[in-house]
């Protein structure tokens, strides 16, 4: 069923397309470039070289200084061909992208009533001036938000009526306005500087440098404690390992502070304070010295394997650099334009085939079909209750009984009788107040 799926998919031919366009890139025609180049170097060092000859015999040398020249015209005219073809190819591969693209998302009008993001223009603002911010597009988030809050009115000048007095002035104040002041607060300099120190901190951990984000987590270490975070302790972990594996991996001096003796001086001065929660990893970490001539065979060789970990630690720095900051740790926008495009040709059948028949879907903040998206964008799994057999919602949230089970709230009412129940998979009854609602 799956691979019938994905061959049915509009995005298969425009995939294949995206492929072949990547491939067909200008890395031919900038080799060939260079050919040319070398081949003039060439001709330029013959033609020196027979201008230095006539001023030293009485007779020109100029037959060798035409045989050079001769012999660099069909090479070089070789080399421009080769050129013009393989722009023809990119323009070639570029051009079937654009109608593979046009083909698997048309441009046409979605068959909607209205477009419902028009009623939400502060949202859409905000969540843009956080995106440029993110992306450490300091300046032109800067132009944005003068622009926006310049031009386009907020929700409260273009939803909301505000309450007059009676003697005619409204009560609404610009200064109390929480649309203004929350884009006058994206402003600030102090939200860059985060996002700049975190651009900072991320750029040294590309370069495998894990100083800066363990002094992060370390002045940062209550709020990260209080949220449970582990980061601190995972950076500085990764720091042992780093300078276990000496100077010749690595790349730091080959001193007292780094190789195994720098690894076990930094366990020394900073692990003692990890002990109550991870004092086992770092009995492990200790432990694994003792197989340093073959640590590849050792039972702890898992830990010394790092291929992906500064990859790893970058993200989770990123997390919960952003989580202090009470954001996210990916844009908004990027997922939702990401998964929207992903869903956007399965909307666009089904709202053209509701429009055919006549009918519509009438449910509520729910889609009729599911949109499958990658495993990153799932964030909130489904319960469907066992009892009633429907989806939970925000209204009918699952809730878990004393026993254990969890079922839905409206299936926890309708089996209570005089503020008690009876689990309907076990034996256990319980009272209406004890029941916890869970959330995922």
């Amino acid at each position: 069923m799956a691979g019938s799926d994905d061959h049915a998919s509009p995005f298969g031919p425009l995939m294949a397309e995206l492929a072949r366009m990547r491939k067909s890139n200008l890395t031919s025609a900038i080799e060939d470039v260079d050919q040319i180049i070398e081949l003039l170097t060439a001709a330029r060092e013959k033609v020196a070289a027979g201008q230095t000859i006539l001023h030293f015999i009485p007779k020109p040398d100029t037959h060798r200084i035409g045989m050079a020249m001769t012999t660099l015209q069909n090479p070089v005219k070789a080399r421009f061909e080769a050129i013009t073809q393989d722009l023809k190819e990119v323009t070639k591969a570029q051009k079937g992208f654009g109608k593979a693209l046009d083909k698997a998302i048309p441009h046409r009008e979605l068959p909607m009533e209205s477009d419902a993001m028009t009623e939400y223009p502060a949202l859409i603002n905000r969540a843009i001036a956080m995106h440029l911010l993110r992306e450490g597009q300091f300046s032109v988030a800067s132009t944005f938000l003068h622009e926006s809050t310049r031009d386009l009115p907020s929700p409260s000048e273009t939803h909301a009526s505000p309450h007059t007095d009676e003697d005619g002035d409204d009560d609404m104040d610009d200064d109390e306005d929480p649309y203004t002041a929350e884009m006058q607060a994206l402003h600030s300099a102090d939200l860059q500087d985060k996002f700049s120190e975190m651009y900072s901190i991320l750029s040294q951990l590309k370069d495998r440098n894990l100083v800066a984000a363990i002094e992060w987590a370390r002045v940062n270490n209550a709020q990260l404690d209080a949220k449970g975070s582990t980061l601190e302790f995972e950076l500085s972990k990764l720091q042992f390992v780093w300078l276990f594996k000496g100077s010749s991996i690595n790349g730091l001096p080959d001193d007292s502070r780094n190789g195994q003796r720098g690894a076990l001086a930094y366990a020394r001065a900073h692990f003692a304070r990890f002990q109550a929660r991870h004092l086992r990893e770092i009995q492990q970490l200790c432990a694994a010295m003792v197989y340093s001539p073959n640590l590849t065979t050792s039972p702890y060789r898992h830990i010394f394997e790092i291929d992906s970990a500064f990859e790893d630690v970058a993200m989770s720095f990123t997390r919960e650099f952003c989580s202090l900051l009470g954001l996210s740790a990916e844009s908004p926008l990027y997922m939702a334009v990401t998964a929207g495009s992903i869903a956007l040709p399965r909307l666009m059948k089904y709202t053209t085939y509701m429009r055919e028949k006549k009918t519509e879907w009438t449910t509520d903040h729910e889609l009729a079909f599911e949109t499958p998206l990658p495993e990153s964008m799932i964030y909130h799994p489904i319960f469907v209750c066992p009892v009633s057999k429907e989806q939970t919602t925000q209204d009918n949230p699952a809730m878990m009984l004393s026993c254990g089970h969890v079922i839905c709230r409206e299936s926890l009412h309708n089996i209570t009788k005089a503020a008690r129940y009876k689990c309907p998979y076990c034996p256990t009854e319980g009272q209406l107040k004890d029941a916890i609602k869970i959330k995922f």
